[in-house]
């Protein structure tokens, strides 16, 4: 992930960041790769919609590795949702052997740039790839939560149906809060009679689903670095100033 590494206190000072264990309280599965992690943290200072956590794992003899996870909750809760990483240290262990009442640490929240508040008032238009729905989604739920109606629009795109994430919340969402519209893009294959063939992001799909520029719309992209550059540079293409345009992109680790 490739965030600014500042402490934002949802208060009006600066915390320090200290590591804090993290109980896990639920666990829900999202798709066949994913699942969220629903946490207890004793004194929690809260959070903001787009920021993450580093969370560290340490075995019995002493070896610790630690990854960076965006937090997916509004503000009421702590949640990550975790997609498994092939050859990974930290995901396959969160989501395969993490049980109800196991225990790690985290330290946070991390991060100031990508983020927004509920006392915002231009319209958002939030485009994921991917796992990158994860701060996004924390954005919608945050807005949900303060009863906002100012529009969202969020154009989402993954492989294929099994990789979507929170596809029934998004669907219920949909439905019940007003101002908030979701479009999906498919890059390798549809689910059965759908309207578009499989392919990327366009300019054209990003016109028909976002914000027109003139309306200044705040821009959040966030997903792996090639498509989050390309999204951007489709922003910037379509007249959205680049000021208004925000990311949040992550890779392999090394």
């Amino acid at each position: 992930m490739v965030t600014d590494q500042v402490a934002v206190d949802t208060g009006t000072a600066l915390r320090p960041l200290i590591w804090r264990v993290a109980t896990v309280a639920a666990i829900r599965e999202e798709s066949v790769a994913a699942r969220t992690l629903v946490l207890d943290v004793p004194d929690w200072p809260g959070h903001l919609a787009g920021q993450h956590i580093d969370v560290r794992l340490t075995a019995e003899d002493g070896y610790s590795t630690q990854r960076s996870y965006s937090l997916a909750s509004d503000p009421s809760t702590v949640e990550i949702m975790v997609q498994r990483v092939s050859r990974g240290e930290v995901s396959p262990y969160l989501c395969d052997i993490a049980q109800v009442g196991d225990q790690f640490e985290l330290r946070g929240p991390v991060g100031g740039y990508f983020t927004w508040s509920p006392d915002r008032l231009d319209p958002v238009l939030l485009v994921a790839g991917g796992s990158g729905i994860a701060p996004l989604m924390a954005m919608i739920r945050t807005r949900a939560a303060a009863a906002s109606r100012v529009p969202f629009r969020l154009v989402y795109s993954v492989r294929d149906p099994s990789t979507l994430i929170y596809g029934d919340e998004l669907v219920r969402r949909v439905r019940d809060d007003q101002g908030l519209d979701v479009t999906y893009v498919y890059t390798r294959e549809t689910p059965p009679e759908w309207s578009r063939p499989a392919g990327r992001l366009t300019s054209t799909l990003l016109a028909e689903a976002g914000w027109p520029a003139e309306f200044e719309p705040a821009c959040y992209a966030c997903g792996p670095t090639g498509f989050v550059e390309a999204a951007a540079d489709l922003l910037v293409e379509a007249g959205h100033a680049p000021e208004r345009i925000r990311t949040e992109r992550f890779g392999p680790t090394g």
